[in-house]
């Protein structure tokens, strides 16, 4: 899988420490072997993404276990539908849980694997612990990548422009996508919010595609107060909880969570 240059979208050639476009771009390979294609003039801050103490939590509570089962399910998911020499793209794949298994599938069948995320130092953690994934900085809404390239793209709670999944997914080809399930994680919503309201259901249309599949996948999690607050720090509204909901947390011999995933795969149109 080639990438493509963020400013001037032509092909990027490998040479051995960078890549180089034909008008002369140059992105230089990390040490840990990924390469960063977020220009300055495409950031939104300083340093977008997670930070590395939030990449830290993530870490420590998906090596636990607790979200295998969704693993598990994708990686089915993939074994059963995806070809020889297949291209997959994971966006958002933070430091790489989920992108490493799904590499593991598509490798034996002489495929190739890539990880996308804003954060550097999620990045830069996942191209570190799994060298065969390709790892890149870049943008969910500038996906540096050649028209019709991609066999799969997998978007596990990231954001990205349906334009740019038409663009680059493969006539027949798939999208899969992760959001929240009505009941996910209202236990720990509880903690925080005087009213506590489901998710909304799912309501996403891509334009291009057909939904062929969509499951729920839904159970409970018994979790130690360490492995609660980590699990907080990986929400959306953990700058809403109050210091003593962190505490509380944390002081927890066990806490039991429910899980509610819900899952779409769909298929790009001829």
């Amino acid at each position: 899988m080639s990438f493509t240059c963020p400013l001037c979208h032509a092909p990027l050639t490998r040479a051995e420490k960078s890549y180089v476009c034909p008008q002369g771009h140059r992105y230089d390979r990390a040490k840990e072997g990924y390469v960063n294609l977020l220009p300055v003039q495409h950031k939104r801050s300083r340093d977008p993404g997670d930070n590395a103490e939030m990449m830290q939590a993530r870490r420590a509570f998906l090596d636990a276990g607790h979200y295998q089962p969704l693993r598990d399910a994708l990686v089915g998911w993939i074994a059963g539908e995806l070809g020889e020499g297949a291209s997959v793209l994971d966006i958002g794949c933070g430091e790489g849980y989920y992108t490493a298994a799904f590499a593991d599938v598509v490798a034996g069948r002489g495929g190739h694997t890539v990880g996308l995320d804003v954060s550097k130092s999620a990045i830069r953690a996942a191209a570190r612990r799994y060298p065969q994934v390709s790892f890149c900085v870049a943008s969910s809404h500038r996906l540096p990548f050649e028209a019709a390239s991609q066999d799969l793209v997998i978007r596990i709670y990231a954001p990205c422009k349906g334009e740019e999944l038409a663009r680059v997914v493969k006539p027949g080809g798939w999208v899969v996508t992760v959001t929240p399930g009505p009941r996910h994680l209202m236990a720990l919503k509880g903690l925080i919010y005087d009213e506590v309201r489901l998710h909304a259901p799912h309501t996403e249309a891509l334009a291009g595609f057909t939904l062929r599949h969509a499951q729920s996948l839904e159970y409970e999690m018994r979790l130690t107060g360490q492995e609660a607050v980590a699990l907080l720090q990986m929400t959306p509204f953990a700058w809403r909880a109050k210091p003593q909901v962190w505490e509380t947390l944390a002081q927890q011999a066990l806490f039991s969570c429910q899980t509610d995933f819900s899952i779409h795969c769909w298929q790009r149109d001829d």
